[in-house]
């Protein structure tokens, strides 16, 4: 079993970040396709793949999956053995809730940082609004781990599908520098170490493409 990932370019594209991270952590085989973005042809390129225009999109066979979260809900479905979500029922529970509270949600803090995995560490100040989601953020976090996180380093303890859902989140805390308690600065690092990370990383600061937008921030 192989399946396509095609994604767009990893400094900019939390989308895409998602199931590639969480592939890459549970060692699920794939090729990769990356479409730049902000090119001339990219709209087309991408459309060969997913209807809505927009990466990430999986290929398996002759089936399709597109958005993160659909991605990583279809790849539970195909590998049960593996524990991309935490086992327990009330635990696997919320982290669905929060990785669709993630996906649809924090949109003052994303606007005013986007992901850049280029980017040097500098401090950028925070709107009343970009503030209450990173409060939020720092609760959510608090109260998984609280929970269900007690025995690993990552929300649920072990990583899953949730760490994937928040690591675009992470670069944005990390690069921006934003302040943040000790236990959420601990979770950071936990999930920047991931050798999945790291590679992805690597991969984004050879990239060639570069969008001045997110560059200029």
């Amino acid at each position: 079993m192989t399946y396509t990932l095609v994604i767009a370019n990893k400094a900019y594209s939390s989308w895409s970040f998602r199931p590639w991270l969480l592939m890459r952590h549970f060692d699920i085989p794939f090729e990769e396709i990356v479409v730049p973005l902000a090119q001339e042809g990219t709209r087309a390129e991408i459309l060969r793949y997913a209807p809505s225009g927009k990466c990430p999109s999986l290929q398996d066979g002759d089936i399709r999956v597109w958005d993160s979260l659909s991605i990583i809900e279809y790849l539970a479905e195909r590998h049960p053995h593996l524990p991309i979500w935490p086992e327990p029922q009330a635990a696997r529970a919320e982290a669905r809730s929060l990785s669709a509270e993630m996906h649809s949600g924090f949109m003052a803090l994303r606007a005013l940082l986007p992901m850049n995995m280029r980017r040097p560490v500098s401090k950028r100040e925070l709107t009343p609004e970009a503030a209450v989601d990173v409060a939020r953020l720092e609760q959510a976090f608090a109260e998984a781990r609280e929970q269900f996180g007690k025995e690993g380093a990552f929300l649920f303890g072990a990583f899953s599908a949730v760490d994937a859902m928040f690591a675009p989140v992470v670069n944005r805390l990390h690069v921006y520098d934003v302040a943040v308690a000790p236990a959420t600065r601990a979770y950071m690092e936990a999930v920047m170490a991931l050798p999945a990370w790291r590679s992805w990383s690597a991969d984004a600061a050879v990239e060639c493409w570069k969008i001045e937008k997110y560059e200029a921030l």
